[in-house]
């Protein structure tokens, strides 16, 4: 069993960055620059905005945080959205979710600038990964076929099973696993809540995503001898031990599937990792005027 490691992966893509970053200001153009809107006081989401912008400096970037209460009302979020459009300095704007509920998200990505979509949320990055088209990759699942890459994992012809049908993880993943790219070219089963039988579509696979929000869903006896098993999620279960008070664990029984498993990510210190290194190369394309991803 090897450990499919996202934070070394993610130091990688981002010394690269950097390395790319320092080159464009040799040639006298501007670093990308990234802008976050964080709305409201959420803890997980302060974390990964704090996170997202240290990213930004370490590997030369520039990067602008908007704040607001959670009281600010969905016109004036828009108007500021729109502004960042307009900003020909901003290469890529990220609104941080979840969004109170008086304003509608949907709304919110509709609104950003596809050009600068970094998070590859809009409907026009989505619809053209669905055609094949250079896009914005949403940012986990290509975070994850980036870490398939770097550990040189086989996907071609595999059976490849995702737990989970979000517009953020499941779908776009099993999108990308079957396309004809490498990685990619998978046979793909897309599971969610009304799938029959999920315990034995499970054992049939050579790689399981985990994207289904639930903690120690996927366990030992579910999945086969060597295969690779990516678990996108991460929840906070209590625990006196810990001097927090609690213990980050993810979809999968770690202690009773890494045993089988070929290869398998960590919770933390998986997937979350790759999704910021993701998010800093579609900021990158989206600053030498890629629009977007071009595998």
């Amino acid at each position: 069993m090897q450990i499919l490691d996202g934070k070394l992966t993610s130091q990688a893509i981002k010394d690269q960055l950097a390395e790319q970053t320092t080159a464009l200001k040799t040639l006298g153009k501007k670093a990308p620059h990234l802008a976050a809107i964080l709305v409201g006081n959420d803890g997980a989401s302060e974390t990964y905005v704090a996170s997202k912008v240290k990213s930004c400096a370490e590997i030369g970037y520039n990067s602008t945080l908007l704040r607001f209460e959670d009281t600010i009302s969905e016109k004036h979020l828009l108007d500021h959205i729109i502004m960042l459009n307009e900003n020909p300095d901003i290469d890529g704007i990220l609104v941080q979710l979840p969004l109170p509920k008086h304003i509608n998200e949907e709304l919110v990505i509709n609104t950003i600038d596809p050009s600068k979509d970094v998070d590859g949320f809009h409907p026009m990055n989505v619809g053209k990964m669905v055609s094949g088209l250079p896009a914005f990759l949403p940012a986990t699942p290509y975070g994850i076929m980036l870490m398939l890459e770097h550990y040189n994992i086989e996907t071609k012809g595999k059976h490849a099973v995702v737990i989970g049908r979000s517009h953020i993880v499941g779908t776009p993943v099993s999108i990308l696993l079957s396309r004809n790219s490498n990685p990619g070219n998978c046979t793909v089963t897309l599971c969610h809540s009304h799938t029959k039988n999920l315990r034995e579509i499970c054992l049939q696979a050579d790689i399981i995503v985990a994207a289904v929000g639930r903690p120690h869903f996927v366990t030992g006896d579910m999945v086969k001898e060597g295969a690779v098993i990516v678990d996108v999620g991460i929840h906070r279960l209590p625990d006196e031990t810990k001097k927090s008070g609690f213990r980050l664990v993810g979809d999968v029984k770690f202690d009773e599937v890494a045993p089988k498993a070929s290869f398998i990510t960590p919770v933390p210190g998986g997937v979350g990792p790759m999704t910021i290194a993701a998010l800093l190369k579609n900021t990158y394309q989206a600053a030498i005027g890629q629009k977007g991803n071009q595998n």
